[in-house]
């Protein structure tokens, strides 16, 4: 066998599928955490510059606290897709029925199915908690988007609003429950914080963060869609009577 015949038969025993999902995860995964990671640090200097929200002396379950969380959760989220991503290209490589041309006829156990099994179920829950952190990600981004449009409403509008009405226009925390009802933590349009986040690229940035998190999380949902589908199709293919001992090449 020459050398071009040996490249093409280990270039069609590559799970396209399987890499391509695998890939997709990655890139997910790294722009929500990087993301959403210097995002959630921009909203702990816009909170304590602008809006003079202070971190609680005391060990109480505050928006800094929440934030730290959260910061922690990413660092983990990081890490665990990182393993999983192997596993999934470990999982596309020996379910592909590359093995077979490769290495010959080989039996499927029962504790390979069952392997492959629990794997769908894992990468179903995976899926869904996606689901679920790109619904949570997106509450941040509407309200940095609400921040963000007066913002340039007002730089449009600069000069035709009386002092009464923006006296009137404020962005008040409790309403995103950012703070406890106890706080009054508003800005008004009249103040002069307020003028001075429009014009800072904390605000900006820090919201454009927020939305490259959602496409990474978004991104991360279509991954594992991609993979529930390989790893069922190979399943299937392992179980299948028409398909024989061997799967298909996902």
């Amino acid at each position: 066998m020459g050398c071009s015949e040996c490249c093409l038969k280990c270039l069609s025993g590559i799970p396209y599928a399987s890499l391509i999902a695998t890939i997709l995860l990655y890139a997910g995964v790294a722009l929500f955490c990087g993301c959403g990671h210097e995002a959630l640090s921009g909203t702990v200097t816009i909170l304590q510059t602008y809006f003079d929200v202070v971190r609680s002396p005391v060990d109480a379950l505050d928006v800094f606290t929440m934030i730290d969380i959260f910061k922690y959760v990413i660092y983990g989220v990081a890490a665990a897709f990182f393993v999983y991503g192997i596993l999934l290209m470990v999982e596309g490589f020996f379910t592909t029925g590359a093995i077979r041309d490769l290495y010959g006829d080989f039996k499927i156990t029962t504790c390979g199915r069952c392997v492959s099994a629990w794997f769908i179920m894992l990468t179903y829950i995976f899926m869904l908690a996606w689901l679920g952190v790109t619904a949570f990600t997106s509450l941040p981004v509407f309200m940095y988007f609400n921040i963000w449009n007066t913002c340039q409403n007002m730089t449009l509008l600069e000069g035709s609003l009386s002092s009464a009405n923006s006296a009137n226009l404020c962005f008040d925390l409790r309403q995103y429950g950012i703070v406890s009802i106890g706080e009054e933590k508003r800005l008004c349009a009249d103040n002069e914080n307020f003028k001075k986040m429009c014009e800072s690229n904390e605000l900006d940035l820090t919201f454009h963060l927020f939305v490259c998190a959602l496409a990474g999380a978004g991104a991360a949902v279509i991954a594992m869609v991609v993979a529930v589908s390989v790893l069922i199709n190979n399943h299937a293919s392992l179980t299948s009577k028409n398909a024989g001992r061997y799967c298909t090449r996902f």
